[in-house]
């Protein structure tokens, strides 16, 4: 005899005597698969103790004792029939994670009792090392568990609060729940509440647990391990407190599909979510179990009790429990018709339980006795261990068509059903079938429905989701909270909690998610900071272009040459290329360019200022040398003038062609200089790779050379107005100096602004513009205006030598000077312009001062003058017109006469005149003055 024991065992949310039909209703389904039906219907009797089936597969069914969980030790009282009658398998149910004492089920271990459980979801059951031979047709609650924080994720809550009865149940399932959370990450329990068993007044306790939840409004999902009474009473609460459609209800397996917990308070349970294991209604089950009664279920033990629980009343049987009533039985009611029925949700567990046993024992059958029939003596003493190996290996289709099989551990596999109460909107209240959950979740968002109606899904979480290109700073010790901070400057959001900065060339997007490339610009030509530059620079260039053009046309004329030709087109020139250099800056840079601009940066303004500084010079040296000496001073010729200049403009093109060598031409793209607070505005510019100091070094030379020329036209400025422009050319230098004194602070004051690159462009053009028109202006187009205008000024008048500026030079500083009669009381200077005959000349040569009668026509005409006569004709005649007088011998120079018109004799002096007069006749007899 190998029996296998059924232990029914009742869960706590069971009414007693329903589990032990659904056992019995399993056993009979095996029965009549294998022919033994008959069995399964005696009348008033108990199940026969032993019955053998076509396959030999042998079951011994004994219902054991039901009472208070604990109260007796049920394996010592198995433990005498396992030793007579070689029990060796159990299949049942324990109550719920260990609500009965533990060390029963671990008792029956110690006999190596094959079990199987059909209603047992203690996750400590899982523990192989401790319940090795126990096994479950039903998910362990850690399963559920797990179901559940995946849902919860899945909605996008994480931040959520837990609520369990007190007890086993609910305080292993909600640290199961809490356990999985903090593995998975992501999910935070912002409080987790107890309701005690133990209290004075139902409804203020939970009043108090609706008031602590709702300390934290933003965890409105509620997650609940708790009994039928306490789920009603916590809506009941909720409802209480105003809060319909504020929490988010996660029910568990208890909750489920159960409608009686949510009688009266549908509202506030609307879009709860609930779970339940899978599980299919058991055809034939109703059938059967509404038609037992009192009179044809006596084999069931417990089926008084379930009828007086059923019915609300009391049997007249000794021991009867029911004391809350007087209501008699009369034992004429029927399940279903007097009372509400409804199947158990654990029907299907129950017949798998048996299937699986029935199961393992054939396939142990058909292994150890396949040569005789029935129960062979290997299989007697085959033992729990051998057993047990069987029960782990079945696998076959369930009662509702899914696969019954066991893991390692002995549990069965994790399915649930996941559902939705809906009151609104449906003329039943009910729960909806929304998803599933085997090993991974299966749910149907789009098909939920919330609080009125709604079909977005509420929010549960600590704090909100940070917008693009904010990150999470977060709440210390609260990793679901946090604060968002907006990535400033050039930050992006690199993740979640991270804000990086772009790179040197980049700036973050318009929702500061990553980084783009800066754009990156140059002054353009149509920009206004290039417009006015380049038409100051055009006008420039044309009026540059036209002096050039009068100096050639009129190259022979009097002015031109007087002019000095050589550098004056030497400063031409250098006013031309300060013109030019305004396109090069504007240009958009690359090689040559930027090549181009170094060379011609600082190469018009030496040009220009080195001519100016060699006339300057050249004057300044004459007048200095003629008070010393009458020996004319070196280098003032116009081959001298030329290699002077050129002398000085070569140190400029030796500096650049040193910066080529040391630093070669190249073009950069500077973030730096327009990188703004606001990145928006960011711009990368293009651009030579010139930096401020080396512009200024470029330019240094030449206003080197613009200071000393100007020094030069400071100490000349006192010379007669016709000596080489050295008035013109002191206002020009006064005023280029102005102008560049201006653009230093301006050039240096802006290098941080973001606008550098317009201004300092700009700055540097239109003050080399104004340096090069002032020079053009005030050196040149006075004589083109005479050229073009009055060509009758551009006459041969007079010829200087170095012996008259030496005298000059000598006189002007001994002789006084006295107003002529000119109204302005100037010095009279035009002379030899209009010829009197009855004037007296003076006329010198290297070495003697002659005077002689002007003679302009013949005959020749009796002298008026009775002053001292030329006796003979000088060498190279050099003559001016004075008026005849006593002359006398001056003081200057011993042999220079003074006439009663000092200021004329200082300018006859200084005035070199050709020879446009007649030579003097016999008539005119001449001598050597001061001569004996």
């Amino acid at each position: 005899m190998f029996p296998a024991l059924i232990i029914p065992l009742l869960p706590s949310e069971q009414q007693p005597g329903s589990a032990e039909e659904q056992l019995l209703h399993g056993v009979c389904r095996v029965l009549q698969a294998q022919g033994l039906g008959r069995s399964c219907l005696p009348r008033g009797e108990m199940l026969p103790a032993s019955s053998s089936g076509p396959s030999g597969s042998p079951a011994q069914l004994l219902p054991g004792q039901r009472g208070p969980c604990g109260s007796q030790p049920l394996c010592p009282r198995l433990e005498p029939l396992g030793n007579t009658l070689g029990l060796s398998a159990a299949f049942g149910c324990v109550r719920r994670w260990g609500e009965c004492d533990g060390t029963e089920i671990l008792n029956c271990f110690f006999l190596q009792i094959p079990q199987i459980s059909y209603a047992s979801t203690a996750p400590e059951l899982s523990d192989d090392r401790r319940y090795d031979f126990f096994s479950r047709v039903v998910p362990p609650d850690s399963f559920q568990a797990q179901a559940m924080v995946d849902i919860v994720k899945a909605l996008g809550w994480n931040y959520v609060s837990t609520l369990a009865s007190e007890g086993n149940y609910g305080e292993k399932g909600v640290e199961s729940f809490m356990q999985i959370s903090r593995e998975a990450g992501g999910l935070c329990i912002a409080q987790s509440l107890k309701i005690p068993q133990e209290r004075k007044d139902r409804s203020i306790d939970f009043d108090r647990i609706i008031r602590q939840l709702l300390e934290t409004p933003n965890a409105r999902a509620i997650v609940i391990f708790a009994h039928d009474e306490d789920i009603r009473q916590i809506l009941a609460a909720a409802k209480r407190a105003d809060q319909v459609g504020h929490f988010l209800w996660v029910g568990s397996d208890t909750w489920g599909s159960k409608v009686s917990p949510l009688l009266q308070q549908e509202d506030v349970a609307e879009g709860a979510i609930t779970i339940l294991p899978k599980r299919a209604t058991i055809e034939g089950f109703d059938t059967y179990f509404t038609s037992r009664t009192l009179e044809n279920n006596r084999r069931n033990v417990w089926f008084a009790e379930y009828w007086e629980e059923n019915f609300n009343c009391k049997l007249t049987i000794t021991g009867s429990k029911k004391e809350d009533t007087d209501r008699k039985c009369t034992g004429q009611e029927r399940i279903g018709k007097d009372s509400h029925y409804e199947q158990e949700g654990k029907v299907q567990f129950v017949i798998d339980a048996v299937y699986a046993m029935a199961h393992a024992l054939h396939h142990m059958n058909r292994d150890l006795c396949a040569d005789s029939a029935g129960l062979c003596p290997e299989m007697e003493h085959a033992g729990g261990k051998r057993l047990l190996k069987y029960i782990r290996s079945v696998n076959f289709n369930g009662s509702a068509g899914t696969p019954v099989m066991f893991n390692k551990n002995g549990d069965a596999p994790g399915r649930y059903d996941i559902f939705q109460f809906h009151s609104s909107n449906t003329s039943t209240p009910g729960y909806r079938l929304v998803g599933q959950w085997t090993d991974d979740l299966q749910l149907n968002i789009e098909e939920m429905q919330w609080g009125g109606g709604v079909r977005a899904v509420p929010p549960s979480v600590c704090s909100q989701p940070c917008r693009p290109g904010e990150r999470k700073k977060m709440v210390k010790g609260m990793p679901c909270c946090w604060h968002c901070e907006l990535c400033d400057g050039y930050q992006y959001q690199a993740d979640e909690v991270t804000c990086l900065l772009c790179s040197y060339n980049e700036r973050p997007n318009e929702n500061r998610t990553g980084c783009r490339s800066i754009p990156i610009i140059k002054l353009e030509w149509h920009s206004p900071w290039a417009v006015i530059p380049v038409f100051l620079a055009m006008l420039g260039i044309v009026a540059t272009i036209f002096v050039v053009a009068t100096f050639i046309r009129y190259n022979d004329t009097p002015i031109v040459r007087a002019s000095g030709r050589e550098l004056s087109y030497v400063l031409l020139t250098g006013i031309f290329l300060c013109y030019i250099i305004t396109f090069l800056m504007i240009a958009k840079p690359d090689v040559a360019v930027c090549s181009f601009r170094r060379i011609f940066l600082g190469l018009g303004m030496c040009i220009s200022y080195a001519a100016l500084l060699t006339k300057t010079n050249r004057i300044y040296r004459i007048f200095e040398q003629g008070k010393k000496s009458v020996t004319a001073p070196r280098l003032i010729s116009p081959t001298s003038q030329l290699a002077i200049a050129s002398s000085l403009i070569s140190v400029q093109l030796l500096g650049v062609f040193i910066w080529f060598a040391v630093d070669p031409p190249n073009i950069i793209v500077d973030y730096d200089e327009q990188k703004t607070m606001n990145p928006e505005q960011a711009r990368g510019v293009l651009k030579c790779d010139i930096t401020d100091l080396q512009i200024i070094c470029s330019l240094g030379y030449s206003i080197l050379l613009m200071v000393t020329c100007t020094v030069y036209a400071i100490k000349t400025r006192g010379v007669p107005e016709n000596f080489n422009e050295a008035k013109p050319i002191g206002f020009t230098m006064y005023t280029t100096c102005i102008v560049w004194l201006a653009f230093i602070p301006i050039f240096f004051g802006t290098a941080q602004s973001a606008e550098k690159l317009y201004i300092q462009t700009t700055t540097l053009t239109i003050s080399m513009n104004l340096s090069a028109s002032v020079a053009l202006g005030m050196l040149y187009m006075p004589k083109v205006y005479i050229i073009i205008f009055h060509p009758e000024l551009n006459v041969q008048k007079r010829k200087r030598s170095f012996k008259a500026v030496v005298t000059a030079a000598t006189m002007s500083s001994r002789l006084s000077h006295k107003p002529s009669d000119r109204p302005n009381g100037e010095a009279k200077t035009e002379l030899c312009e209009n010829v009197d005959p009855n004037m007296c000349c003076w006329c010198t040569s290297l070495t003697t001062v002659w005077i002689t009668k002007l003679k302009l026509v013949s005959p020749p005409q009796t002298p008026k003058c009775k002053n001292f006569m030329p006796k003979r004709k000088p060498p190279k005649l050099r003559c001016c017109n004075v008026p005849c007088g006593k002359p006398s011998l001056g003081n200057s120079h011993p042999r220079v006469p003074s006439c009663s018109h000092p200021p004329v004799l200082h300018l006859i002096a200084a005035f070199r005149l050709r020879r446009i007069f007649s030579p003097p006749t016999k008539e005119q007899p001449d001598f050597i003055l001061g001569r004996k």
